[in-house]
């Protein structure tokens, strides 16, 4: 067996969601219940089918937010991973919505941080273990740093 990482390749500020699917209806289906869940959500959603042609299906309502997740999961080949790439919209928008589609596994990560992926290849295939989302951990909040977390929350519109 052979283990890697592949760095998920996006802009810096673009939110995306990885998960573990196992149908080839896998893309259609997500495609639905974005649409219906947040219709003014630009999207870009790939999944590699894991049998027969092996292909990366793909679809979405943004040609560059498409051509962004197929190229991912291209770089992924990990059987049976979606990869769901937005605008104008966050996971947080969406995530729920996403986990009910009844042929989803698992979300491994939803995240517009820097992620690594990490990847065990064998002679059959390749599998996602896990990721690697972000940098490591500084340090605990003081009081200042809570406070400006309540404060950001509350300007974005997330708190009242």
């Amino acid at each position: 067996m052979q283990m890697s990482s592949v760095r998920i390749e996006k802009p810096d500020d673009m939110n995306f969601i990885l998960g573990h699917a196992h149908f080839i209806k896998t893309v259609e289906d997500l495609y639905e219940v974005i649409v219906q869940t947040n219709p003014a959500m630009k999207f870009g959603i790939a999944f590699c089918e894991a049998s027969g042609p092996c292909l990366v299906r793909h679809a979405g309502n943004d040609e560059r937010l498409v051509e962004i997740a197929q190229r991912n999961a291209l770089r992924l080949a990990a059987g049976h991973s979606f990869l769901i790439f937005m605008e104008q919209g966050f996971p947080v928008n969406i995530l729920n919505a996403v986990k009910t589609v009844p042929e989803v596994c698992r979300v491994y990560c939803a995240t517009a941080n820097p992620t690594e992926v990490i990847i065990a290849e064998t002679a059959q295939g390749r599998g996602i273990l896990g990721v690697v989302d972000g940098e490591r951990s500084k340090g605990v909040e003081a009081e200042e740093d809570i406070r400006k977390r309540k404060d950001f929350l509350r300007k974005i519109g997330y708190k009242m």
